[in-house]
């Protein structure tokens, strides 16, 4: 048992050695898209011939800072009349974290999943190709985002965004380092950036990049169910008017299928075409050991060479004229 466990053991770290090796050059050659994505998500792509140029103005920390920005600019009102909030029960503030907990699992389960090729056999996806693609997508959406809630500012309909409450405006700044230094806390108790929301750019673009890569039919299904539930749930939590709810959905969906239709294909590790992008070797074996260990593929690298059947003996196929010969001369 214990000898079992250790050479499987051994295999699994093979696999995941070989498989750092495979990303560590994709991400040598992509490094610029994940940081661009990472530290900027931001704001144009423009593609030439040879080259694609990242016109990046720091999105992640840009769209953080835009929406601080609008938190200036919100003036707390009446809340707006709803068709969302007439219908579905207001949660409160002792459950508003329910959705808040249902994203975190989306969140974590999609991180998860683009890591899978790093332990599984059975893969589809290269990691680093994919956050690539999914930081694309982010990008584009949060971009237009940024350019719809500042657009027009709408009375905020969550707790701490409604009249009476302190949190509801923001003091004018007294320097721009107040205005550039984001904290968690003006993260977490923003006002004013709601059409459209960011936690369904995120939900439908995890979604959607599951429902193309991903395997499994059942799984696929699950995600849909949990993306409405998450917006019922950002609904009933009164983070959002339902129309922040609903552009977010025809807009993420629209702006995914022209990029992705814009965007070269993911190369399908499925069948095989993984050894196209595997670094070179100083000898064949090598590469076919990486080639067995990234694909999933069992038994000796000999195995691979065809065979031909001769008076019910399988021979391989450099064998078959000397087999021939011996049996004429018999």
């Amino acid at each position: 048992m214990s000898f079992y466990i250790g050479r499987e053991a051994s295999k699994l770290w093979k696999r995941f050695c070989a498989e750092i090796t495979t990303e560590i050059n994709l991400l040598a050659e992509n490094w610029k898209y994940i940081l661009g994505g990472l530290i900027c998500q931001a704001v144009f792509l423009l593609y030439s011939k040879h080259v694609i140029s990242l016109y990046v103005a720091f999105h992640q920390y840009i769209h953080g800072l835009a929406a601080r920005g609008v938190h200036y600019f919100h003036r707390p009102g009446p809340t707006l009349q709803d068709v969302g909030f007439f219908l579905l029960p207001e949660l409160g503030q002792d459950r508003a974290y329910i959705s808040e907990t249902v994203f975190t699992l989306v969140f974590l389960s999609f991180v998860l999943w683009t890591f899978h090729p790093f332990i599984m056999k059975s893969k589809k996806i290269y990691t680093v190709l994919i956050w690539c693609r999914v930081l694309a997508f982010l990008v584009a959406c949060q971009f237009l985002r940024i350019i719809t809630f500042y657009s027009t500012q709408l009375p905020g309909p969550n707790y701490h965004c409604r009249e009476g409450s302190k949190l509801a405006t923001l003091p004018r700044p007294d320097n721009v380092l107040e205005v550039l230094l984001i904290v968690p806390r003006g993260v977490l108790y923003g006002c004013g950036d709601l059409i459209f929301s960011s936690h369904m750019i995120f939900t439908l673009v995890f979604v959607r990049t599951y429902h193309k890569y991903g395997t499994r039919s059942f799984v696929k299904q699950c995600a849909w169910l949990i993306a409405v539930i998450q917006s019922l749930l950002i609904i009933a939590s009164r983070k959002h008017y339902t129309v922040d709810v609903v552009v977010a959905w025809y807009t993420v969906n629209l702006v995914v299928f022209f990029i992705d239709k814009s965007l070269p294909e993911l190369p399908d590790r499925s069948n095989g075409g993984s050894a196209l992008l595997l670094p070179l070797t100083k000898d064949n074996k090598s590469k076919e050991e990486n080639h067995k260990l990234l694909n999933g593929n069992s038994g000796d690298t000999a195995d691979w060479r065809p065979r031909t059947q001769i008076n019910g003996k399988i021979m391989e196929e450099g064998n078959v004229v000397h087999v021939e010969a011996v049996i004429n001369g018999v």
